[in-house]
């Protein structure tokens, strides 16, 4: 597994990508599902650049906080700046499966595309699980990458390319087993939504149209790949030209407390 390195150039590209149209619909939808409320704590497991800390700061308000953990510095330095300025917010530079926060400390969590790079994800969830309060609510997004629809005039590269890119994940079907993890270590009314994600449209404000380039710059690095992954990327925008491209794919929201 070679998975991808946050470095200062990855943390640009996931900057504009999180400010597309589908990721801010991803937002609200985990803003929704997790339903903080004013003068709650909240823990952001693998905040990235900050966009959910900067958006949640308003619904706690000032008696509220939010503490936000990531293991990348260059995205953490990103959070930082965006909410410069608040005081009741602060970020730390961890693991998922080793927290620095105390335990019982916090009425919601949330952690969005994190724990399918994790390779301890159970351990991961068991940090979050001592960090709530008793009651306490938890928001775990994933991708199942085995629901990527793309179309392709050449299905079985495509499929090599799909699978290539798997690579830099330590769980491409980990929505599949989290009622389980979840159930696992502790936590109780374990719900799930599926939302699809899908375009019609080779456009950078889409997801499918903003994840290609990304999965052709993974694949072209890996050794042996880099004709293929040009060859795939070049196919997918003329067909983006033709008006032909198509892509969607499913992602998941879990939801689930602490026992009391």
């Amino acid at each position: 597994m070679s998975q991808l390195v946050f470095d200062e150039d990855m943390a640009r590209q996931l900057e504009a990508v999180y400010r597309t149209r589908d990721v801010l619909r991803r937002r609200q939808l985990v803003r929704d599902a997790l339903g903080a409320a004013p003068g709650e704590r909240l823990l952001d497991v693998g905040c990235g650049a900050g966009f959910y800390a900067v958006e949640l700061l308003e619904r706690v308000g000032a008696e509220g906080s939010v503490v936000g953990v990531d293991n990348s510095p260059q995205m953490l330095a990103m959070a930082v700046g965006r909410c410069q300025g608040s005081d009741n917010v602060s970020f730390h530079q961890a693991d998922a499966t080793s927290l620095p926060v105390d335990d019982g400390s916090f009425e919601a969590a949330l952690c969005v595309q994190v724990l399918e790079y994790v390779p301890d994800a159970t351990a991961a969830l068991a940090e979050i699980h001592r960090a709530l309060r008793p009651g306490g609510r938890v928001v775990v997004w994933d991708v199942d990458w085995a629901t990527v629809s793309l179309h392709s005039s050449d299905p079985a590269r495509t499929q090599r390319v799909l699978r290539t890119f798997d690579r830099h994940l330590a769980h491409p079907s980990l929505p599949q087993t989290l009622t389980a993890r979840l159930r696992s270590v502790g936590f109780e009314e374990i719900g799930v939504q599926g939302h699809t994600f899908v375009t019609n449209e080779f456009l950078p404000d889409a997801y499918g149209g903003s994840l290609v380039p990304l999965i052709e710059q993974y694949v072209a690095k890996q050794e042996g790949a880099e004709d293929e992954a040009t060859a795939w990327l070049a196919d997918q925008r003329e067909l983006g030209q033709r008006g032909e491209f198509f892509f969607a794919c499913i992602q998941f929201c879990f939801t689930a407390t602490r026992s009391t």
